[in-house]
């Protein structure tokens, strides 16, 4: 399901199985930019964070960012001082081999909590990662970074100025804040290093901050946005059309990578969207999807595929956002199963029972009080989901 990317100005990737996972699978990834890229980057919000969160945040706060080291199989999570020194042992290993400064490696890693990573790999593997680089490399780095994911993630945004190239992993532990678990954005537009922060944040807020599958928010989550501006076109300021322009482009390749994410949930059937209109505030939407979105019993009844909108009414209810049940509309696609907080019969239900038997569909609760509007990407909960995290380990 990933696409066929293409190469992004001035970047190359590289991919390799240093043995971290299974013996042949890749593991273990580059990303480089030919020259210093500004950058900007989301964290998780977990307060039990990974070594490589811990190296990584600062370096990006320093505004310049010239290649990512990302492994899976093992997240150095837990891993008390020994993962901290190896976390930057990894990106020394890197910026020795790339001849560049420490401070401008990023690095990042996913995997089993609570295992040390295996050095003496990462030692002889990463060194041998920049012989490889190439320009058309992406997809082996999405590869890389894969844990439960079925498919590699990618997603792409070209104009005649500049192109945008979004990568990410992830199925299990999605929850915001954040939810991606990595995700990296790479442009060769100049960007403007106030507004990158702020367009990225707003960007993630819209898509990797608005998706869950199981309600688990991961140690290593982070999204890294690198604009290196080697398409050589004028530098993109905020407050500009160009800037709105951007934004844009940013968002649909972030929200695309997302609904992926949701899309390969762990165990995960259905992609759904939670559309909430009427709201007191947009604030408020906001509450009332993240309810129902994350609602064991909402996300059942999907896989179930049947039509309970009662388990979603009470979502809502319970989400602390201001409610008049006598007011609630709700649709299954553009199926009306309940108005004015009342059901609207068997047939209509049955109508959106087989709306619920397609791979992606929506559903619309109008609060009928006011303007404020939320989207919220949310996959239905099966059996798999727990035989796949059941074993995780083993």
């Amino acid at each position: 399901m990933g696409k066929e990317i293409k190469g992004i100005k001035g970047f190359k990737f590289a991919a390799r199985a240093a043995g971290i996972k299974k013996p042949g699978k890749l593991d273990l990834a580059l990303i480089y930019s030919e020259v210093p890229a500004r950058c900007a980057g989301v964290f998780t919000a977990n307060k039990v964070v990974a070594a490589p969160v811990v190296v990584t945040a600062p370096r990006i706060k320093g505004g310049t960012c010239q290649a990512v080291l990302v492994n899976s199989g093992n997240a150095n999570a837990c891993t008390g001082e020994q993962g901290l020194k190896d976390a930057l042992r990894c990106g020394e290993l890197a910026a020795r081999v790339l001849g560049v400064s420490e401070d401008v490696v990023a690095v990042s890693s996913t995997g089993v909590i609570g295992a040390p990573l295996p050095m003496e790999r990462l030692e002889k593997h990463v060194p041998l990662l920049a012989g490889m680089l190439e320009a058309g490399g992406a997809k082996g780095v999405a590869e890389a970074i894969m844990t439960t994911d079925s498919f590699a993630k990618l997603s792409d945004s070209r104009g005649s100025d500049y192109s945008i190239l979004g990568l990410a992993k992830g199925a299990g532990m999605i929850h915001p804040d954040m939810a991606t678990m990595l995700g990296f954005a790479l442009t060769d537009a100049r960007v403007e290093e106030k507004f990158l922060g702020e367009a990225l944040r707003r960007c993630v807020d819209r898509s990797f901050n608005s998706i869950t599958v199981d309600g688990d928010t991961s140690t290593n989550d982070m999204v890294l946005l690198l604009a290196n501006g080697m398409a050589g076109g004028p530098e993109i300021c905020g407050g500009t059309a160009a800037a709105e322009d951007f934004e844009k482009r940013l968002g649909a390749v972030l929200l695309d990578l997302a609904k992926m994410i949701v899309r390969d949930g762990e165990g995960a059937t259905k992609l759904v969207t939670i559309q909430i209109r009427g709201a007191a505030s947009a604030v408020q939407a906001r509450q009332a999807a993240r309810s129902v979105a994350t609602s064991s019993l909402v996300k059942t009844a999907f896989f179930g595929e049947d039509a309970n909108w009662g388990r979603i009414i009470a979502a809502v209810g319970y989400s602390g956002a201001d409610v008049d049940p006598d007011r609630v509309d709700i649709r299954f696609g553009d199926v009306p199963v309940a108005r004015q907080g009342l059901g609207t019969g068997k047939e209509l239900e049955e109508q959106a029972t087989r709306v619920l038997q397609q791979a992606e569909f929506t559903v619309t609760v109008d609060l009928n009080l006011g303007d404020g509007e939320a989207a919220y990407y949310t996959s239905d909960l099966t059996y798999d989901y727990i035989k796949i995290n059941a074993d995780y380990r083993t």
